[in-house]
């Protein structure tokens, strides 16, 4: 766990991280699985819904631009992208982790295109909870943030539903199918206003390593479009970028999700409850599949190990931080001036860094302490713990237990 890299994943093989990107991918889905209960819960049903279209219509643009500069397919004119260049966008987004959201592509021409889902791990989430959940989700925050979501490629496209549940039969399969359409006929939406404010976090003005392209395997995803993208298949610079880009992502969408609810409490106290919530959540569940997923000793090792490679504190261009066998000092940096997850942290509170340690194993504590100019936090054993509340909310998600499976990766060509 040596401090000195440009990007705490570097330190990872090309295989592993090939394991690990989908998993991060996962992780950003699950942060409105570990936020949303609790929204209910402070506001209702109807304001949550709100909170969640501002979330990702204020967070998806930014990151999905960022993703497309980073692997060399953005549109050679800004703005004017295809079907292709939105459905790789989407194969990268937080939004529609691999498999778990299961998008099945059709092209027809550049501007015509279709998806479907195969399977819907959202769905599989809120179907037990009732249609008015199911409606909430595949009607009023699937309209507005596809649309959001592709407007980042080209402002004159659309995505329109060909069905979405409530399925009727109740077994309908695929679980939705929408067209993608691009005209310079429909008009341009307007944008929420918290886009505005998320474009000039550090976050999103942030400037990562570019990828090398002299690495053995893939640099780019300007080819084909393909039908499950295959991470093995790019260099270990590019899986290092694109780790720490679906970092940002989660950290754009947090940001987010803290605008739409600072509109709707009546004290700083309360946002900072309800983003601790939401944290501890994701903190949990995102350290139990990580050290699953790199088969990370259940150690104190092990536990620190996880913490370094956790969203929390990544990338390291955003949060500064420096490890040793024996702890993780963390300082003052990019994310603090956007007040980000870590910024939440410290000796005053522990519990995110608490919940991180045990998932990796009951019997683990995280022990933060103050130190020069910021905090350090190791890893103690001790008795077993229960697990808190807000990461047994976070793990009603069938994402906490989700298994990827291989794919065989097929271009598509236009039919």
């Amino acid at each position: 766990m040596r401090g000195e890299n440009p990007s705490r994943y570097a330190e990872l093989s090309r295989a592993e991280l090939a394991i690990l990107v989908p998993e991060l991918l996962l992780m950003g889905q699950l942060i409105d699985r570990s936020g949303m209960a609790w929204c209910i819960a402070a506001f209702g049903r109807e304001e949550m819904l709100q909170v969640a279209i501002e979330e990702w219509a204020a967070a998806s643009p930014v990151y999905t631009r960022r993703m497309q500069r980073a692997l060399g397919y953005a549109p050679d004119v800004p703005g004017q992208g295809d079907v292709v260049t939105i459905f790789k966008g989407l194969q990268l987004d937080i939004g529609a982790p691999p498999q778990f959201m299961d998008f099945r592509y059709t092209v027809h021409d550049p501007w015509h295109g279709e998806f479907r889902l195969d399977h819907c791990g959202a769905l599989m989430d809120v179907e037990p909870m009732g249609p008015d959940y199911v409606r909430g989700m595949c009607h009023d925050i699937e309209d507005p943030t596809f649309d959001a979501t592709a407007i980042a490629t080209n402002p004159h496209a659309q995505v329109r539903p060909i069905h979405r549940p409530p399925r009727v039969p109740a077994d309908r399969s695929p679980h939705c199918a929408w067209t993608v359409t691009i005209d310079p006929a429909h008009p341009e939406p307007a944008a929420v206003p918290a886009l505005a404010v998320n474009e000039r976090s550090r976050a999103a003005l942030l400037e990562l390593a570019p990828i090398d392209a002299a690495d053995e395997g893939l640099a780019d995803y300007a080819g084909p479009l393909l039908s499950d993208v295959d991470f093995a298949a790019f260099s270990h610079s590019a899986l290092v970028r694109i780790a720490d880009e679906v970092c940002l992502q989660m950290h754009l969408l947090d940001r987010a999700f803290a605008l739409a609810v600072a509109e709707r409490v009546e004290t700083e106290a309360e946002l900072t409850r309800l983003r601790r919530k939401q944290l501890i959540g994701i903190a949990g569940i995102g350290a139990e599949r990580i050290a699953r997923a790199l088969d990370l000793p259940r150690d104190p090792f092990g536990a620190l190990r996880t913490t370094w490679l956790h969203p929390l504190l990544n990338p390291a261009a955003y949060v500064s931080a420096a490890a040793s066998p024996a702890g993780i000092t963390v300082t003052p940096g990019p994310a603090d001036e956007d007040a980000a997850w870590v910024s939440l942290c410290g000796p005053d509170w522990p519990d995110a860094l608490r919940a991180i340690a045990g998932a990796v194993a009951p019997h683990l504590d995280a022990r933060v302490t103050a130190a020069p100019d910021g905090w350090r936090v190791e890893v103690v054993e001790g008795e077993e713990r229960p697990e808190a509340e807000e990461v047994a909310v976070t793990r009603f998600s069938t994402g906490a237990s989700f298994v990827f499976e291989p794919r065989r990766s097929i271009p598509i060509t236009p039919v």
